[in-house]
């Protein structure tokens, strides 16, 4: 899910419904977008919940959200109780289907899980442009179909300006003259993954087993195991391929020749 690129209505549900507000906008590059904002600052005792759609899993253990908000400086707004804040939380909620409703889950934490409070680096006053912050945050291990965000409003004047959700992963690549598949990142930030290697065509084993570990932020490391080219064959595009050695080629071309004269 990326809501950047989003220009019709996202349609979110929001609790309540005199909360947050979806409104269009432009981005720095004048690009039309959607957004979510909320200030109802003047009034105290705040608990306004926004829940996103249901996101499916595609069996990813660990999940990373990208937030770009603005959030108004307090001190910047005049005649307002103490209540007002610079911060909001972020939850998020497993399902096996898509089930949420307006009442239900509960908007409240427990059932949602609590990921992180988020604070801006940069706050804005009213004579001021909106200052952007970009915060990533992450959570797993999960385990169901799918899952919902949701953003929890305490009392602040801020404007969700965009929410992306990705993975991570190491990319198939070849190690050792062995191809290894791309692989998930675990469930944990420190969690290494074992992805099991082949050798590559005209290659043989000298070491087992065949193994890579693909860590938390989706880079290799670790080789176990080796192949190396058989014999006949000598490694050749920076030891990624095993091509017919100078030799062999040479026994091959007689060979060849000497089968075109005999059929002559």
């Amino acid at each position: 899910m990326d809501t950047k690129w989003v220009t019709s209505e996202l349609a979110w549900t929001a609790h309540p419904e005199t909360g947050w507000e979806e409104v269009s906008g432009y981005d720095e590059a004048m690009n039309p977008i959607r957004t979510y904002q909320v200030c109802n600052v003047r009034d105290t005792n705040q608990n306004n919940w926004l829940r996103t759609q249901f996101i499916q899993r595609h069996d990813i253990q660990r999940v990373y959200v990208e937030l770009k908000f603005t959030v108004r400086d307090c001190n910047s707004i005049p005649n307002i109780p103490g209540s007002c804040k610079e911060t909001f939380n972020l939850f998020y909620y497993e399902s096996d289907t898509d089930s949420a409703s307006a009442s239900s889950p509960f908007w409240m934490e427990n059932p949602y899980i609590k990921v992180d409070t988020i604070a801006p680096d940069e706050s804005f006053s009213k004579l001021e442009s909106g200052r952007m912050n970009t915060k990533v945050r992450s959570f797993g291990p999960l385990s169901k179909n799918g899952f919902y965000l949701a953003f929890q409003d305490l009392g602040a004047c801020m404007s969700l300006i965009s929410v992306r959700t990705f993975y991570k992963k190491c990319s198939s690549t070849i190690a050792g003259f062995a191809v290894f598949p791309e692989t998930l990142t675990g469930a944990e930030p420190t969690s290494l993954v074992i992805a099991p290697g082949t050798c590559i065509p005209n290659a043989v084993e000298v070491s087992v087993p065949l193994k890579l570990y693909c860590n938390g932020d989706g880079e290799w490391m670790v080789p176990v195991g080796a192949c190396t080219c058989a014999a006949g064959y000598e490694p050749a595009m920076k030891e990624t391929q095993c091509q017919a050695s100078q030799v062999e080629h040479e026994k091959r071309m007689v060979f060849a020749i000497g089968a075109c004269e005999t059929l002559w």
